[in-house]
């Protein structure tokens, strides 16, 4: 399949380098010639250490040119509903009838953007996992037709990847599953009802989950899951509001694994011990 990627964030790397990885041929866009050459560069080196080599992989400044062979178009850059329908609108004279148009942000309706589409059954979005590749959100609409399904479904395999097709709701589904359960945990310690490592226990041992939540926030990035509950608080109301544990070590820069401490103090990628105290109650064994 040729791939569009439009952006040079991180999201549209990562897309690229899967996009790259499992044989496709991807076009990335970018208004900055050297943005666009970092990228590539950057691309490169990761598939390299993959041991992936000589993959078809290009970038461009111009729009037509980067999306004029594509199979699917995948806009990674903006952040709008109304812009990335206008994104949409300028596309679809550039592509062939059967082209897929999506985008990669989970904050954004593709009922809104595919709205102003001649064609809104080609429309959908492509919500890539953020603590693994190994899922991708397959985002649909009532408009959005079988044959693009069937189509976005195949080119997920493709990646690798399972596809699970979820409506178009705010945020990704798997991080409001997530952050669910890791708020729950964080008022729980905040209340003082339990310490970090028993909080976390309760689940892997008692629910046979690979991590406990507070852990798991800790490996996603709490700056990360501050921001998602931000965003889903303001479109889904109070019970998202952040807890105030949460924003204390935001605020303060103990941001997680990649910090160096969170709800756990981390080495080498691991954690060694609790970094916040608990109720103090006598753990037993």
């Amino acid at each position: 399949m040729n791939v569009a990627v439009l952006g040079v964030g991180g999201a549209g790397r990562e897309i690229a380098r899967l996009c790259a990885r499992s044989g496709n041929e991807v076009s990335i866009h970018a208004g900055d010639p050297s943005a666009a050459m970092d990228a590539i560069d950057t691309i490169e080196r990761h598939l390299e250490r993959a041991d992936v080599r000589e993959v078809p992989l290009d970038a461009t400044t111009g729009l037509a040119a980067a999306v004029s062979d594509a199979d699917l178009v995948v806009e990674t850059s903006i952040d709008d509903a109304e812009q990335l329908g206008r994104r949409f609108v300028e596309l679809e004279p550039l592509v062939d009838r059967e082209t897929l148009v999506s985008t990669s942000r989970g904050s954004l309706s593709v009922t809104t953007a595919a709205s102003a589409l001649n064609s809104p059954g080609r429309a959908l979005g492509l919500r890539v996992h953020p603590d693994s590749t190994d899922v991708v959100e397959v985002v649909v609409t009532e408009a959005t037709t079988e044959s693009t399904r069937d189509r976005a479904a195949s080119f997920v395999a493709e990646l690798g990847a399972t596809p699970l097709f979820v409506g178009d709701t705010p945020g990704p589904v798997s991080g409001r599953l997530a952050v669910a359960l890791e708020v729950e945990a964080m008022r729980l310690l905040e209340t003082g009802a339990a310490d970090v490592e028993t909080i976390d226990d309760l689940l892997v041992t008692g629910y046979d989950h690979a991590v406990g939540p507070l852990e798991q926030a800790d490996r996603a990035g709490l700056d990360r899951r501050l921001d998602l509950l931000e965003y889903l608080a303001s479109e889904m109301g109070d019970r998202y509001e952040p807890p105030d544990i949460l924003a204390e070590r935001v605020a303060v820069g103990k941001t997680g694994r990649h910090a160096g401490e969170g709800f756990y103090a981390w080495q080498g990628g691991e954690p060694t011990r609790p970094a916040v105290d608990g109720p103090g109650f006598e753990r037993s064994g």
